[in-house]
């Protein structure tokens, strides 16, 4: 039987305005389907007009500028529907998707959703919840002693995978795929006996442990800095009363 980091696996990923997933807007997104390890991938790539100013420091990490995704991009009404769709597809197909620090991506989408069209990823999902493969939340559970960042740059780094294009969300969740299938290479007689669905579970209880052992390290410099415990996707704000 194959494994699930040699069989059928997609990834998504986003490029934004800023790092708040309460208020920053995605500017582009893709997903990238591949059937097994080796496979030519499918592609699906958006470019979105965020409907609020690109930071200069955005454009310098992503490239994308507010003039391009003017001339570009198309509303974000119908590019979110497209997604919500396509995440609810590939989750009916049975297919883990990768998304490299999935509590932004999934949870931005989310805001998304709801700011363009009434709705959450969880009403487009139905009674199909997404299964999800974080990357960053499984080698940090496996290599915990490891020091240094966890950044997709730096795993693509440690496990020998080319990065084509740093901050492009095509290149960057095709790369974070290719982590995911070496992980779990890596640390193939652990990580082998678990399905999919129950790596999921798990890396809920794994990112929990990971938030709590970072505020600790917050503490123990000084900062009252809290770390959001929910994965894969933080729960919503309640409006003030």
């Amino acid at each position: 039987m194959t494994s699930w980091y040699e069989g059928p696996l997609a990834a998504f990923d986003i490029e934004t305005t800023g790092v708040d997933v309460e208020t920053d807007r995605i500017v582009s997104a893709a997903v990238v389907v591949q059937d097994s390890a080796g496979a030519r991938p499918r592609v699906s790539r958006w470019l979105v007009t965020p409907g609020i100013p690109v930071p200069r420091a955005a454009t310098a990490l992503h490239g994308l500028t507010e003039d391009r995704l003017c001339r570009e991009g198309r509303w974000p009404a119908p590019v979110m529907e497209e997604i919500g769709r396509e995440l609810a597809e590939l989750s009916a197909a049975g297919k883990p998707l990768v998304v490299m620090n999935a509590p932004f991506d999934l949870t931005l989408l989310d805001r998304e959703l709801r700011r363009h069209r009434a709705s959450s990823l969880a009403r487009y999902l139905e009674n199909r919840p997404l299964c999800v493969l974080d990357p960053r939340v499984i080698d940090r559970h496996l290599d915990r002693h490891r020091k240094g960042r966890r950044t997709l740059t730096d795993l693509c780094a440690e496990y020998g995978v080319r990065r084509d294009e740093a901050h492009d969300a095509t290149a960057d969740a095709h790369a974070a795929m290719e982590v995911a299938r070496a992980v779990g290479r890596r640390f193939a007689e652990r990580l082998e006996p678990m399905s999919p669905a129950e790596l999921h579970a798990r890396q809920a209880v794994w990112h929990a442990a990971q938030a709590r052992g970072l505020e600790e390290w917050f503490a123990r410099s000084g900062s009252t800095e809290s770390v959001d415990p929910a994965w894969p996707m933080r729960p919503e704000l309640r409006a003030a009363a």
